[in-house]
């Protein structure tokens, strides 16, 4: 039994408690959400418990604070996006900023001890939080991860996390986890410096707390040989290696926020308090760009697509069963098992189960950091020939030849063999749902789960609801798809679904005009200077030509007598094979040089995604996806179309209004973890 007695300051997000040594306690529990996010009222609220410590820090009735979370998992994930639209003005941005900037600063002058303890995701203004506090103390738990994902908003940290970071860790590590935006682990936080303790769970975090409390426990600053890289000349040369490594990835003018952090950093790195006084200059103008707004707004597009599996559905899918086990069954089936399932493998060939099972070691290295973790995950993936469990399956996956008298007679065989209630699924990628399901005494249970190439890397699934298809067995499909970190997005049986429908007329219509002549480099950087991830020519390439030519054809685009005909009929089938529409070399294609201005470039881009846009628009009206918003967020996680530029949808409402002198539609509706490649598979 708790002897904390709560102290009464109004507060409705925040739980401030004091215990009988005179340690208060201040547990953020956000009222009606899931999980912490700062907003405004927990700005306000956290002030009230500033000034209260302040006070007892005079009087002697305080003698430490320690932050946690109520929330299981979780400590704070950042700042409440929902509140970022109203800041549209510099000004606005800079006046908020100060406030919070002022209140972070009271917390790290506070004359008693300081201590965060943490358990769960800790990351954006969460992470700044703590960075203000004195000491740091965190979980040896999976569940804890901090980082700085702000650039992935078209922003940086905000709340001076820039200079705290460098004054704990260093310039390098400091600079490279804004600069990358990825979720850093336990162990290597500590490393860096970001975080000064670790506790075996959770249950030790209040233990160990109190005792730095009462030891008055202090982080140091990254020690000197770090500190020297803030220096002249070393901080120019980071400065100069940061920004090539940056620029290799990104253009400057599609996602100017990791240019902005360089700039500050090269400009005034050498003096923290002096970068402190320019972060929110450099900042403010940020948060208003339209690439912000438009970043923003596709985080909100991944969370409706989360919200496509219903809460309180009770199916927690623990068994997955993969019939074919051929590089994309073998991939589900591996990605299955790194999301912590059982997998059952089951193909005519024993010998392709075994290569198939082979190769899913790199994907459970990269996964798993101990090889007692790698080893129990290849113990979770058994070869199953037979297919003698797929009895216990909760999900099952035909991932075979895109045949469909082949599908139709597997689905047959297996139907009768499935336990109640078990999803039975089509990894197809072309044909209707009702037409597989013929024949099936059950055809309302077949669904599709069509994941893309490579699976490891394409965040986005659909769930293919054919016209005989239930809603329990759509909505398991959707659960299931979230349970292995994905997105799912419910699309209806129809030729390409809404991934490959959009995207084959894109590398089609490109296609064309290299039949006509235009070089492919040309055709390539066009699409890039767009913004997407991967020219059309050389995503044909990625993908198979045999793979394009097979979708092309179903969805009446194909061209007899063309390049891509010839290629495919010659067995060069692009990356896979070494020789497609570029030579491949080392999995890189072997480019030209290209002869053409910007403006000419930019001009090509933007007719070269008109085909996808228009798709786009006739999949919406045509009801293949629910919403706009959910044909913007299909085609961004699906293909890499331009996250900057909001979606397909999006881009073109703002286009037309900004041509009309309207103005650019923002947020969501407004139109209605970016995948590196896309793919049509």
């Amino acid at each position: 039994m708790s002897i904390d007695q709560p102290i009464e300051l109004g507060l409705k997000h925040w739980k401030f408690s004091a215990d009988i040594e005179g340690i208060t306690w201040a547990v953020l529990d956000r009222e009606g959400e899931s999980a912490n996010s700062l907003n405004s009222r927990v700005l306000e609220e956290l002030e009230k418990i500033v000034s209260h410590v302040e006070q007892g820090a005079i009087d002697k009735s305080v003698k430490g604070l320690v932050f946690m979370s109520g929330k299981p998992g979780s400590f704070i994930v950042g700042a409440d996006i929902r509140e970022f639209e109203q800041f549209d003005k510099e000004q606005i941005v800079r006046d908020m900023l100060k406030g919070v900037l002022d209140l972070f600063d009271r917390i790290e002058a506070l004359k008693v001890p300081v201590v965060s303890a943490i358990h769960g995701i800790c990351v954006g203004g969460g992470l700044e939080l703590v960075l203000a506090t004195h000491w740091r103390i965190a979980t040896r738990d999976d569940a804890t991860k901090v980082g700085f994902p702000e650039v992935k908003l078209g922003i940086f940290p905000g709340f001076h996390g820039t200079v705290r970071s460098i004054r704990q860790a260093g310039p390098m590590a400091a600079m490279q986890a804004m600069l990358t935006g990825r979720m850093i682990r336990y162990g290597a936080a500590r490393g860096m410096g970001l975080i000064d303790e670790l506790v075996p769970s959770e249950h030790k975090l209040r233990w160990a707390a109190r005792k730095a409390v009462q030891r008055k426990r202090k982080a140091k600053p990254a020690g000197r040989a770090k500190a020297m890289m803030a220096q002249w000349p070393a901080r120019g040369l980071l400065a100069k290696k940061m920004r090539d490594a940056t620029a290799a990835k990104v253009r400057a003018d599609h996602y100017p926020a990791p240019f902005a952090l360089i700039d500050l950093f090269e400009a005034h790195g050498g003096d923290l308090k002096v970068m402190a006084r320019e972060e929110t200059k450099a900042f403010a103008p940020l948060m208003v760009s339209e690439q912000s707004r438009n970043l923003r707004r596709v985080f909100m597009l991944s969370e409706q697509l989360k919200a496509q599996a219903p809460k309180g559905l009770g199916f927690k899918p623990l068994r997955v069963h993969v019939i074919g086990a051929g590089t994309m069954g073998a991939d589900i089936a591996g990605w299955c098992v790194a999301s912590g399932m059982e997998v059952t493998l089951q193909d005519l060939s024993e010998d392709v189960i075994a290569k198939g099972i082979k190769a899913q070691s790199r994907l459970f290295r990269r996964k798993f950091k101990t090889k007692a973790a790698q080893a129990a995950a290849k113990a979770r993936l058994i070869a199953d020939a037979a297919g003698n469990e797929i009895g216990r399956a909760d999900v099952v996956i035909e991932a075979i030849v895109e045949k469909v008298e082949v599908k139709q007679g597997l689905f047959k065989a297996i139907e009768g063999k499935l336990k109640p209630g078990a999803v039975m699924a089509t990894n197809t990628s072309s044909i209707k749902i009702e037409d597989i399901a013929e024949g099936l005494a059950d055809p309302g249970r077949l669904i599709g789960i069509h994941f893309f190439n490579p699976v490891a890397m394409m965040p986005l699934v659909e769930i293919v609801r054919g016209p005989d298809s239930r809603d329990d067995d759509v909505n398991k499909g959707c659960a299931f798809v979230k349970a292995i970190g994905k997105f799912p997005l419910v699309v209806k049986s129809t030729p390409g679904f809404l991934v490959n429908r959009v995207l084959a007329p894109y590398m089609m219509s490109a296609m064309t005009r290299l039949d006509k002549g235009m070089k492919r480099e040309t055709l390539d950087e066009a699409a890039k200077v767009f913004g997407m991830p991967m020219g059309p020519i050389e995503l044909a390439d990625s993908v198979g030509l045999d793979v394009c030519a097979h979708v092309g054809k179903i969805l009446g685009l194909s061209a007899e007598g063309s390049k891509l005909d010839k290629l495919v009929a010659a067995g060069k089938l692009g990356k896979k094979t070494g020789q497609g529409f570029y030579s491949w070399k080392d999995g890189k294609a072997q480019k030209g040089e290209v002869k053409a201005d910007k403006a000419e470039l930019a001009k090509l881009g933007r007719e070269l995604v008109e085909p996808l846009i228009s798709q786009c628009q006739k999949a919406l009206d045509e009801g293949v996806v629910a919403s706009a918003d959910l044909v913007d967020a299909g085609v961004i996680f699906g293909t890499g179309f331009a996250p900057f530029r909001g979606g397909p949808l999006h881009f073109k409402a703002s286009e037309a209004g900004a041509a009309s002198g309207t103005g650019a539609v923002s947020g969501i509706g407004g139109a209605s973890k970016e995948p590196n490649r896309a793919a049509a598979e």
